[in-house]
């Protein structure tokens, strides 16, 4: 499979979410699915090895989450970042973001560095070899303004976990296959502290595959003397 056809995908399947990219992110992207594949055939990163299916399944289900991702944002921390999912193509098309990409699994974290290296993303994107458990100071992680993953874990336990990784008026986005119904989102909030801030569910542009991306935020405490609620 030729990069230019895995490139021509991306762009297609990004047109459908109504995403429009430069030229250059684009042949970014497809160095970066090219060198995961290279990757895969020795270490074992993504179970997707088909091309075609890397732009949909990887590429454009990394970045369908660009409208959560606020442009206010300027640092992004991905939790469980697998082989640097979705926080390399985040940070190829957000030139403004800092990104920091953990994950527990040295291999895993060693493509990252060299994905990052590879496509002149060092050092405003930095991967960490470390098992996120809540404690950001003795894991050598600073607070960010979006937390984000995909399918890391079920939406409860991730967003205790994701709750003390967060800058003040920061926001928790979760990547989701099967995305429950709303009030078991707000309900799972509650229980770390959290608001529900959006739900928005989509289908992958080729195979359908069903989508979902939650936002969350600290809940806000009423003002002395307002109205309760």
């Amino acid at each position: 499979m030729e990069n230019d056809e895995l490139a021509a995908r991306t762009v297609l399947g990004l047109r459908r979410m109504n995403i429009e990219l430069l030229d250059s992110q684009v042949l970014a992207l497809a160095r970066y699915a090219r060198e995961l594949l290279k990757w895969n055939e020795r270490v074992n990163l993504t179970s997707i090895t088909e091309p075609l299916e890397v732009a949909e399944k990887h590429l454009v289900d990394s970045l369908a989450v660009l409208p959560e991702v606020p442009q206010s944002a300027t640092s992004l921390l991905d939790l469980g970042a697998g082989a640097g999912l979705p926080g390399i193509p985040l940070a190829v098309v957000r030139f403004d973001l800092s990104v920091v990409l953990v994950d527990a699994v040295a291999k895993k974290v060693g493509f990252i560095k060299h994905a990052a290296a590879q496509l002149g993303l060092a050092p405003r994107v930095r991967a960490v070899h470390v098992r996120a458990a809540g404690n950001p100071l003795a894991e050598g992680l600073a607070p960010a303004d979006v937390l984000i993953s995909r399918a890391l874990m079920d939406v409860g336990p991730w967003l205790a976990l994701a709750r003390g990784y967060l800058k003040p008026g920061g926001r928790v986005v979760a990547m989701l296959g099967r995305t429950p119904d709303d009030e078991v989102l707000a309900a799972a909030a509650r229980q770390a502290g959290l608001a529900l801030g959006s739900v928005r569910r989509y289908a992958l542009p080729f195979s359908g595959d069903p989508r979902g991306v939650a936002v969350f935020h600290v809940e806000q405490s009423t003002a002395p003397g307002s109205a309760g609620r």
